[in-house]
């Protein structure tokens, strides 16, 4: 129907498989398209169903895929993928919206989400699914992601890569990297902290002096003196000098 027309019919690929699982039902936004094959390739993700017809999915717009095991949310074990694209499938007729909330959708700025399940027969494969997923996904990095090492697998990589884009948080910074990047507040609280970290060990070497009369004196007597080299966290050189 006109529903499906994104279903296209292609050769199955020859190249580059990782993967290649029969029996699996693909469910687009809860519609299964049917029964057919994943295959799993290097260059992108394609079902063909049975009769030879199916889709591909390209790796970069795909944003997370998942071994989904909850089975109130699903009731058979599979391997979500959602995917930043559109398809006529998923404007179901069935579930028809709110006015109000299909105007909203239309906005330029709502990412187009596709979920796709795929549901294999044979649920002892969705490990290798999994795997292979990560491994192919591996080989696309994201053009936009300049700072990613591109060594980040599966589901852990993904959900980072949302909360950033959703929260503008910083990439990862080398520690010297860091502290260039942080704000005013942000160096304050920090030396602060150096502060107290630099109190809580000279109250140790403080402690560490009750052994004697002696020592005690000598220390409280050098505190003022010695204090400098304390903080700069030189503690040996201030013991020694003792």
């Amino acid at each position: 129907g006109g529903a499906m027309s994104f279903l296209k019919r292609f050769p199955p690929p020859a190249e580059g498989v990782r993967h290649r699982q029969p029996d699996t039902e693909a469910v687009l936004a809860g519609r299964s398209l049917g029964a057919g094959t994943l295959y799993i390739a290097e260059s992108r993700l394609s079902w063909l169903e049975n009769s030879g017809v199916g889709f591909s999915l390209d790796y970069p717009t795909i944003s997370l895929h998942a071994v989904s095991r909850d089975l109130s949310a699903y009731p058979c074990e599979h391997l979500y993928v959602m995917v930043n694209a559109k398809f006529e499938e998923a404007e179901t007729k069935e579930a028809p919206m709110a006015e109000g909330e299909e105007e909203e959708d239309s906005d330029d700025d709502v990412e187009p989400i596709a979920e796709f399940r795929f549901v294999p027969s044979d649920k002892s494969a969705l490990e290798a699914m999994f795997s292979a997923m990560c491994e192919c996904q591996a080989l696309h990095p994201d053009p936009d992601d300049e700072d990613s090492d591109n060594d980040y697998e599966g589901e852990e990589y993904d959900v980072e890569a949302r909360e950033l884009e959703q929260g503008d948080i910083p990439s990862f910074y080398t520690y010297e990297e860091g502290l260039s990047h942080l704000t005013a507040e942000g160096q304050a609280t920090l030396e602060r902290l150096e502060g107290m970290l630099a109190q809580s060990v000279s109250s140790q070497y403080n402690m560490a002096g009750v052994r004697t009369e002696d020592s005690i004196r000598e220390f409280e007597d050098g505190m003022e003196v010695d204090m400098a080299p304390v903080v700069a966290g030189q503690f040996e050189d201030a013991e020694v000098d003792h």
